[in-house]
């Protein structure tokens, strides 16, 4: 045998295998980036890209355009007035509301997936759950704010120190910019470092949630009275139930003055205005560093807000303004400029962005991967949605009908969304749909029943449907600033 000619022909096939594998290594896709980016308190229709005339989201709207949007999207609901706790806790573990309650502390959270998959994790913004859980969680943080409610002026912040975990408080400016900038640092750091890891960015703001006050330039951008009523503005709620006086209800009077809710409503509106603007230096930042194509960009909201729907102001109900919220997906394997109607809850997004990043699939979650959904592959995941306020109310709905009930107040109320998507006419009493009436609540017993709901749907003592709105009275908080006491709280004693 020719030693010569063997040795020369073997070094020719690991000649190939190596250029092949150069070549493979190149051409294989790397793995993309993900930022999530979360909003509080914005109701689903506050936005250019869901039909809204009157408010001005160009970023936000061009994400949509580049991406899909659900319009059918849900937050499971609450069990106590902060319902952006336990929306985040879901969220960020992808459990249902009866599964993870409010807490993270110990439990599997989605950036933990993504750091054990070689992504680097970094969060700034609002964190509502426990500080070990944000520290487990994330390998970089910035401006990262501890807590629920927050004057905008005035948000303390925290950073990581030299062993990575939070460090002493401090305030550093208007939240919604400190927030967008700790992004907008870690974005180019990252990309100054050269590293070919991956990133997940976590930016969750305060804004749209109160209060009402707004970024100084951006005073007065709706100028009062030229935005219109909500389509369901009532001056009160026409029944009693759970707590009227809920700390989000006690933000302007009651009956509620039309001109004081379009105040609202001008000041709610200039909050997400500024928020979509600093979204926007954020997006061109990736684009600056040549990573927007290969980011996968959610943009989302914790619950949604009355605003003078209903007579109410919060989100402690189960109306649609208080529990659909925005949704949108961009990046690689998602579709363009597509709008989906499947109904989803937040914590779907956990396996959905776990699959379009091509992790492993969490065996631990609730929720369901919508990845079949945005290829095509499947138009739906569940038939009907099951939400929950405390122990007080519960609803399910299909794509037609919704039925909610009060269990205090042995009251039922069913709605043909269809033909009355703004929820004004109760059609619980009436005969014709009696049938209609006892499939859905067939169907709430059944969602209780698979979601672990022991809450009964009619308690022993019945309370009072009938309240007296003048009797109510209210008093600021500590985080109302100048400018929304002068404005909603003038002559009235903190």
């Amino acid at each position: 045998m020719n030693y010569k000619i063997k040795y020369f022909g073997l070094g020719l096939i690991l000649l190939y295998v190596s250029t092949f594998q150069q070549t493979f290594a190149q051409n294989k896709p790397s793995k993309p980036n993900v930022l999530f980016i979360f909003a509080d308190d914005q109701r689903a229709d506050a936005l250019g890209v869901s039909g809204n005339p009157y408010i001005q989201t160009p970023n936000i709207d061009q994400l949509a355009s580049d991406g899909s949007r659900f319009e059918n999207a849900y937050v499971m609901g609450g069990n106590h007035g902060a319902v952006c706790a336990a929306s985040r806790a879901m969220l960020l573990s992808g459990k249902s509301l009866f599964h993870v309650y409010d807490k993270l502390k110990d439990e599997r959270t989605m950036p933990m997936d993504f750091a054990q998959a070689g992504y680097s994790t970094f969060g700034t913004g609002k964190w509502h759950n426990e500080k070990e859980a944000f520290e487990a969680s994330f390998q970089q943080a910035k401006n990262v704010y501890l807590g629920g409610m927050a004057d905008h002026y005035s948000v303390t912040l925290r950073d990581y120190d030299e062993n990575g975990k939070l460090g002493e408080p401090n305030k550093k400016g208007y939240s919604t910019e400190v927030f967008a900038e700790g992004a907008i640092e870690f974005i180019k750091n990252h990309a100054k470092s050269g590293t070919d890891k991956p990133f997940f960015a976590y930016v969750a703001f305060t804004a749209p949630h109160d209060p009402y006050s707004p970024e100084a330039n951006y005073i007065n951008h709706y100028p009062d009275g030229s935005l219109p009523l909500p389509g369901n503005y009532k001056p009160v709620h026409p029944f009693a139930f759970d707590d009227l006086m809920v700390r989000d209800e006690l933000l302007t009077d009651w009956p509620r003055k039309p001109e004081v809710i379009q105040m609202i409503l001008s000041d709610y509106y200039a909050l997400v205005t500024h928020l979509d603007t600093q979204i926007g230096k954020i997006i061109q930042t990736l684009k600056d560093n040549g990573q927007y194509e290969n980011t996968i960009i959610v943009y989302a909201a914790d619950n949604g807000l009355a605003a003078g729907s209903h007579g109410l102001l919060g989100k402690q109900s189960l109306y649609e303004h208080s529990t659909n919220v925005p949704m949108i997906i961009k990046g690689p394997g998602v579709p363009k400029n597509e709008t989906f109607d499947a109904m989803v809850y937040l914590y779907d997004l956990y396996p959905t962005l776990s699959e379009l990043a091509g992790l492993p699939k969490p065996t631990q979650v609730d929720g369901k991967s919508l990845a079949p959904i945005l290829s095509g592959k499947s138009t739906d995941v569940r038939s009907s949605l099951f939400t929950a306020y405390r122990y007080t109310v519960r609803a399910v709905r299909t794509p037609e009908w919704k039925l909610i009930r009060y269990p205090e107040r042995d009251y039922t109320q069913l709605f043909n969304l269809k033909n009355d998507p703004l929820e004004l006419n109760n059609l619980a009493e009436n005969k014709t749909y009696s049938s209609t009436k006892d499939d859905m609540m067939k169907m709430l017993l059944d969602w209780q029943k698979a979601s672990g709901d022991t809450a009964a749907l009619t308690t022993k003592v019945i309370k009072p449907l009938e309240y007296d709105p003048a009797k109510l009275t209210r008093k600021p908080d500590q985080w109302q600033p100048e400018y929304t006491l002068k404005r909603y709280f003038e002559g009235i004693e903190k």
